[in-house]
């Protein structure tokens, strides 16, 4: 695996940070601006749906710019909107700069994970996303305890302005290793780059993506008051299992690598049905502390085993001409599941069902995208079928060298 991929990872550690580390500090949040719990979790929503339009807006608009010129951009962006996190002082001005900030993640793990599958063998190209999303199980794994950790001792804006140096540094590694564009991109014909949307088996992907992942972040978002008010927690064993779900993902996310480059939807069929069983015991799990804290590591290795498959599968559909789109919009499909499973959860909350209710709520909207893998599956694969412009998926990531 080249260094340019560690790159890529850098820049997704510090994206990764921002968009998670809120979690540990929901509590702070809504004490200091005066807001509700689930008020609060809708910072969570605001950065999903900001990623959801973002994406592919961004991703069009920047089509003809320079791979490289573009990455760098993007985390330019991202420092600013943590600055304005850092800055805020009220509700309002912390969703805007959330917004901000989120408006750099879908295209910069879109275009990241073309460029990615471009710089290793066909038979590597599952496993170097992986790579690259490692960036964000290290953001879960690092990241969000220790920004958890200075705003227990400094306040939440100081582990803003701490994400704004992460980026700061990214984007220095980002300039040192990523390789510059050989030459001007030529992108196909928009009318082409957006053909691949007729296709029924890429709006599936983007479901399952969508409906699978909403799962984990309508249980995840709310895990700090989960643990400290019911599991009995203080501030030290939380940062200590929030770490736990970090090393967690980890595994996952190399754990669905692997499945992957074996077969994608024989991975997305048993790392969902994996994760559906991990969400419903959860109902049981929080009684103790060694218990929630094992447990938190078990749902961090099977929340991120669905990552790998689900950008593979988006790209073996979308087609050549289309791959740049489709794998940002697969990142706005994860942050639109973010954005959902948050509301859920908070919804069930919010109407005195009780923090446990949400576990059922992520059961439940893991069996959709169950649903909608089981529905995929029995449908003609677009990868199969050369007439349709879709391309085998040993050729999925070799698109950033086709467009």
């Amino acid at each position: 695996m080249p260094l340019s991929l560690l790159a890529l990872a850098a820049g997704a550690f510090g994206i990764g940070t921002t968009e998670f580390i809120i979690m540990g500090l929901l509590t702070q949040v809504s004490q200091d601006l005066h807001i509700s719990i689930p008020t609060a979790g809708t910072l969570i929503s605001g950065y999903a749906l900001g990623v959801a339009v973002g994406a592919p807006v961004l991703t069009l608009g920047t089509r003809r710019w320079p791979r490289k010129q573009l990455l760098m951009a993007l985390m330019g962006i991202f420092i600013l909107g943590n600055v304005a996190a850092f800055l805020a002082s009220s509700y309002g001005w912390l969703l805007a700069a959330r917004v901000l900030t989120s408006f750099t993640h879908g295209t910069f793990f879109g275009v990241g994970a073309v460029v990615a599958t471009g710089l290793v063998a066909p038979d590597k190209r599952a496993s170097a996303i992986a790579l690259m999303f490692s960036g964000l199980t290290l953001a879960t794994l690092l990241g969000v305890p220790v920004g958890a950790w200075i705003g227990q001792h400094w306040g939440w804006r100081m582990a803003f302005a701490a994400v704004a140096g992460v980026g700061v540094v990214a984007l220095a590694i980002l300039a040192v290793f990523v390789p510059a564009d050989r030459e001007r991109p030529q992108p196909a014909p928009l009318r082409q780059e957006l053909a691949g949307l007729r296709r029924l088996q890429v709006w599936l992907a983007l479901g399952i993506t969508v409906f699978g992942f909403a799962g984990v972040f309508a249980l995840y978002t709310y895990i700090e008051p989960v643990l400290t008010q019911l599991t009995g927690m203080g501030n030290n064993a939380v940062a200590a299992t929030l770490l736990l779900f970090g090393a967690g993902l980890a595994l996952g996310n190399l754990w669905g690598g692997k499945l992957a480059d074996r077969g994608v939807m024989r991975a997305l069929r048993q790392s969902l049905l994996a994760l559906l069983a991990v969400l419903v015991v959860g109902h049981w799990a929080f009684g103790q502390t060694a218990v929630a804290m094992v447990y938190v590591l078990v749902l961090g290795v099977a929340a991120f085993a669905t990552v790998a498959p689900m950008q593979m599968r988006v790209l073996a559909q979308a087609g050549t001409a289309g791959a740049n789109l489709a794998s940002s919009l697969n990142i706005a499909a994860f942050n639109l599941g973010n954005a959902l499973g948050a509301w859920a959860g908070g919804w069930a909350i919010a109407h005195g069902l009780g923090l446990l209710s949400v576990t059922w709520v992520a059961a439940g909207l893991t069996v959709l995208g169950l649903a909608l893998q089981a529905w995929s599956a029995r449908l003609p694969d677009a990868s199969a079928a050369p007439a349709g412009g879709g391309v085998p998926l040993a050729e999925a990531g070799a698109v950033c060298q086709a467009v």
